[in-house]
């Protein structure tokens, strides 16, 4: 994977200290809260800036403490679908040519609709992968929460569906790299599942 993005930042000792980094309960507690808050918050502005930047600069800077923080959440929650659609736009825009690859790969081989739900171009050049995941993250700030986790979790199978097929491509002469993809793959279709159903829980208002 590229370089040119700062990784994740962990927690300060003093951020461990605010929200308590012994008490897990706490933890959960302030993950959801500031989800929750962060959600309303920037779907409360109209004018879509405050979803337009917010994308802007998680692209630009990675996730910051509190976002930090949603990754220890269960996956179908709130913070949980958060930070995977976070994750998302960070692999994409850290390697979006091996993003376009897969995702090309993907959309020939995977028999469904996924790629028409996902709504990336055919084929999908790598700046138009971007567009796609910073366009799906925004549209979880601004439009229907759902309808964006839905789209992100097509995006994964279409993805997974890619990083198989090459893996078996490269198992004969470079299986080092097949193994890699296998388990880019696995991590897509986990990432695929738990956003289908946090759509689900959204729809029953249940997402918490």
């Amino acid at each position: 994977m590229p370089e040119h993005h700062r990784p994740v930042r962990r927690p300060t000792q003093a951020f461990d200290n605010i929200v308590g980094s012994h008490d897990p309960a706490e933890e959960t507690r302030i993950a959801h809260a500031t989800a929750s808050a962060l959600l309303t918050r920037v779907r409360a502005d109209e004018s879509g800036v405050s979803a337009d930047r917010l994308v802007a600069f998680t692209a630009e800077h990675g996730i910051d403490e509190i976002a930090e923080l949603w990754s220890k959440a269960p996956s179908r929650t709130l913070p949980g679908a958060l930070w995977r659609l976070y994750l998302l736009q960070l692999a994409i825009h850290a390697d979006p040519r091996t993003a376009a690859l897969l995702y090309e790969r993907g959309r020939v081989e995977l028999p469904s609709a996924d790629a028409v739900i996902a709504g990336a171009p055919v084929p999908a050049n790598p700046e138009e992968i971007v567009t796609l995941i910073d366009t799906i993250l925004r549209g979880a700030f601004r439009g229907d929460f759902a309808v964006a986790l839905e789209r992100a979790a097509a995006f994964c199978r279409v993805q997974a569906s890619g990083a198989t097929h090459t893996a078996d491509d490269y198992e004969p002469t470079e299986p080092a790299r097949a193994s890699e993809l296998t388990t880019r793959a696995l991590r897509l279709s986990g990432y695929a599942q738990d956003l289908s159903a946090s759509a689900v829980l959204w729809r029953m208002d249940a997402l918490a």
